[in-house]
């Protein structure tokens, strides 16, 4: 049950001479969403967007301080605007380049690769970057006396003399990149300004770059986005789409543009572009139509408060240019007849503006305006704010309501959700895009670049499926499926716990649900070994504080669990339930709504996985599976960020009690502004320590840790600080210990698809696919396993980065209890994307960040209450 929660304006820098006034600073009209006072002038004033960027960049205005910076890598044949922002804050993930791991772990310097498993022909969405024989990439720096400051005039300057640095180059202004090498190391030229100024340039060489180092792969990556430019495709965050081309769906008001995410690296033998399609998604609503549709809706005196909930944090798409921005406040007291002073220092209104710049009528001249605030800085001055008119601009993505509806969704799904054979064609377009385009093909012959046609080909390995055991029995399932609910249906749990005195919290209206329920739990619960007694049963009024005041009223000190059936998803009713039970009372608790629990045909089903799920949250075990290696504890780690602490964080770290993996301590750190995350990581581990050492008599001589939650760039902070922080935590257990520690980073949003080979077609590889070769990389321990089975779509495989290791396990046994730990997950009787300790922690820290908002109380810690 989430929500959005975020009502204040966020990012205007500090010290701002004009303040944008707050949400609700002025009285709402019936007629209109809106009534500000007419031709407010601000000392400082927002710029609408295209004019922002004349002066500070795309989206952006420049401070009235800033300070001249370069401003952007030119590139000749069509390249000319191509800025050097291009290859940074976008492309976090070029930082983890020069992490190399795998040097420091001895046992893999000579391979990583497994080999158990049967092995399966792949195709990858991957093709092979080739350049020519000796290429290399030629970087010079390019000196001017006198000293030139405007960038233009750089580059006018410099490029007086093509006939001796060639017309195919890249200059950003102080560096020069060519494929050819000049004549001699430094090279003096002179050029004349307008004006008849002479002005010496001096070229110097002073890097020959061959084809694998970082600088040429951020270069690659630079031109090929600058080629997808070429062929008019619109880049949006780090995808590229074309407009040109929309995907209509009538009936939901959507619009979906296809396109491309590309990144271009060095893997295991080459460079390699990994090519994906991707998709935004669009609403046929501006967001003035949903404004007034909201204004519809609710209580005048709430509307002003609803808009900047549902708006605020939103990307809205620009129907003049096909620009993004993100919705960062709503100024009520502005309007599109305000003016603001142009770069020429004259006046004129947003409205005539719009009208002179795009011939765009602006209908509502008193709608408010939407505020985008940059969080980059040019120079040392942080970039002014941005006005966008709601009724040129375009909602995007999806809302909570519509993720939730199941024919919408099922509607996008056909065009977005697309079978393997359907997606490699897709993929392969835009090689053929590419290939098609005589520009395009003549820029990067220039280059002396290619791409290959076909798409990456290679053996994986299928591992063995698992076995699962429940008390006693051992159970063979589907591996094609990835599921055992029905082959486990009737056999008892390793350790059902009794629900002998337990509540249950229901509505007037919903006593005929709760009636049933109790029915069914009895039918359900025997075969799973539960003896379970009546629930205490209590009607409640349908408000947030009666709830509280039931629970207040009735816990005792014997209380199993509290059942609370809800009538609706009201996000603040479920959370003050959570966090009352989490925090001030800890006992565990269920939530369902009522209506989850009204579908005839599937209540038996619904009702097994919420017993299930109740004896987990309980302290219960369901099943295992076979894990060979002994003394050894797993320890899970996610990340997420609160939604009301703007800069507040959550880690949750989920440690395995015993042998089986069966019994798991849960803990969560609560990060604020200033906090080290990993100062809180120590005093979690330090305690798992202790909670396994009662349950054992003796500490595990094996520490393997799956850190989720990793974005992009903070691999070497990884490396570099956390891991020695939890070997510095080790030492503090005692003097003598010395456990072996495996430290694997694990990642889901990855662009890797892998298609299996079959017959004359292409198919989703099945569940325990591991890839170890090709398409990793060679400065690291890693891998990729496809452990779960998808009905519709491509399967995506799950990225393993083992940054720290001195277990000496092999990478077979690594990759196969990777495996394993995927089956161990107790909320889904099948098997999941994620190792389970990966996903506790994430449905631990997904809790305390959506509702409860601080640290639970430890006496829950123990068992796994936030299922």
């Amino acid at each position: 049950m989430t929500g959005r929660a975020r009502a204040r304006a966020r990012g205007r820098p500090p010290g701002q001479e004009f303040a944008i006034p707050p949400v609700g600073a002025a009285s709402v009209q019936r007629t209109l969403p809106s009534h500000p006072p007419a031709q407010r002038q601000p000392q400082q004033p927002c710029l609408p967007p295209s004019l922002s960027e004349e002066l500070g960049g795309r989206g952006r205005q420049r401070g009235p301080q800033s300070v001249p910076t370069t401003a952007g890598l030119q590139i000749s044949a069509g390249f000319q605007e191509l800025s050097l922002a291009d290859r940074g804050g976008r492309r976090r993930d070029f930082h983890d380049l020069g992490v190399n791991t795998r040097q420091a772990i001895e046992h893999v310097r000579e391979s990583k690769t497994g080999s158990s498993g049967a092995a399966i022909k792949l195709v990858a969405n991957f093709f092979r970057l080739t350049s020519r024989p000796q290429w290399a990439l030629y970087q010079y720096h390019i000196g001017y006396n006198p000293e030139m400051e405007a960038r233009r005039l750089r580059s006018a300057l410099l490029f007086q003399h093509e006939e001796l640095i060639g017309k195919t180059h890249a200059f950003d202004g102080t560096i020069l990149f060519l494929p050819k090498k000049l004549a001699n190391k430094v090279t003096e030229v002179f050029s004349k300004t307008r004006n008849g100024e002479d002005v010496k340039i001096t070229i110097t060489l002073t890097n020959e770059l061959p084809p694998t180092s970082p600088t040429c792969l951020q270069f690659y990556n630079i031109i090929f986005r600058r080629l997808l430019k070429m062929m008019n495709l619109q880049q949006i965050g780090r995808n590229y789409y074309n407009p040109n081309d929309p995907i209509s769906i009538p009936n939901h008001r959507l619009m979906v543009w296809p396109g491309f995410t590309s990144s271009i690296l060095q893997y295991e033998e080459s460079i390699m572009l990994c090519a994906d399609v991707s998709y935004k998604i669009l609403r046929s609503e501006t967001v003035l139509d949903f404004m007034y549709s909201l204004y519809q809706q609710v209580e005048e005196r709430r509307f002003r408060d609803t808009c900047a909930k549902e708006l605020i944090g939103l990307i809205v798409l620009t129907k003049y240019n096909n620009r993004t921005y993100r919705v960062d406040d709503i100024d009520w007291d502005a309007n599109p007849r305000c003016t603001f002073r142009r770069a020429d220092g004259s006046e004129i209104s947003y409205v005539d503006y719009y009208k002179r710049q795009y011939n765009q009528e602006i209908t509502d001249l008193n709608q408010p305006v939407l505020i985008s605030q940059s969080r980059k800085k040019k120079g040392n001055m942080m970039l002014g704010p941005v006005v966008l008119i709601p009724e040129l601009c375009y909602l995007t993505g999806l809302t909570e309501k519509m993720r939730n509806d199941f024919n919408m969704m099922k509607d996008l799904a056909i065009h977005t959700r697309l079978p393997p054979e359907q997606r490699q064609r897709e993929i392969r377009r835009l090689i053929d895009y590419i290939r098609k385009d005589d520009c395009v093909q003549k820029e990067l012959q220039d280059w002396g670049l290619s791409f290959d046609s076909s798409l990456l080909s290679f053996s994986g390995r299928v591992v063995q499926a698992e076995k699962i055991l429940q008390a006693g029995n051992v159970f063979d399932y589907n591996p094609q499926l990835g599921d055992w609910s029905r082959e486990t249906r009737v056999a008892p749990l390793i350790r059902a716990k009794p629900l002998d005195n337990w509540l249950l919290l229901y509505t007037r209206r919903n006593y005929d649900v709760a009636n049933t329920l109790l029915q069914n739990l009895f039918k359900v619960t025997p075969s799973m070994g539960i003896k379970m007694n009546k629930a205490t049963m209590i009607e409640v009024d349908d408000r947030t504080e009666a709830y509280l005041r039931v629970l207040q009223q009735s816990i005792t000190p014997d209380t199993n669990i509290v059942f609370c059936i809800l009538s609706s998803t009201r996000k603040d009713k479920y959370d003050a339930i959570k966090k009352y039970l989490c925090t001030d009372c800890p006992i565990p608790s269920q939530c369902v709504i009522a209506r989850t629990l009204s579908k005839p045909q599937t209540t038996l089903a619904i009702v097994t996985k919420i017993a299930l799920q109740m004896n987990c949250k309980m302290g219960g075990e369901l099943w295992s599976v076979e894990i060979p290696l002994k003394q050894l504890m797993i320890v899970g780690i996610d990340c997420y960020h609160d939604s009301l602490a703007e800069k507040q964080s959550i880690a949750g770290f989920v440690a395995s009690l015993n042998e089986t993996m069966t019994r798991w301590f849960s803990r969560c750190v609560v990060q604020g502004r200033g906090q080290e995350l990993v100062d809180g990581l120590k005093a979690c581990l330090q305690t798992a320590l202790r909670e396994w050492f009662k349950w054992n008599k003796y500490l595990p001589s094996r520490i393997i840790v799956y850190r989720d939650g990793v974005g992009d760039g903070q691999l070497n902070t990884l490396v570099n600080y956390e891991v020695p922080q939890f070997l510095d935590c080790l030492k503090t257990v005692g003097k003598d210990y010395n456990p072996r520690l495996t430290v694997i980073v694990v990642k889901k949003r990855v662009n890797t698809r892998f298609f299996a080979q079959s017959g004359g077609g292409l198919k989703n590889p099945p569940p325990g696919t591991v890839v170890d070769i090709e398409v990793t990389r060679p400065e690291w321990y890693d891998f990729f396993i496809v452990s779960q089975a998808v009905r519709n779509g491509c399967v995506a495989p799950t990225h393993y980065n083992v940054i720290y290791d001195t277990s000496k396990l092999k990478p077979d046994h690594i990759q196969r209890l990777t495996y394993k730990l995927c089956h161990m997950y107790y909320n889904w009787s099948g098997v999941i994307r994620v190792p389970a300790p990966c996903q506790y922690a994430h449905k631990l820290a997904f809790l305390v960040g959506q509702s409860i908002h601080r640290e639970p109380n430890l006496l829950l810690s123990d068992r796994l209450y936030y299922l």
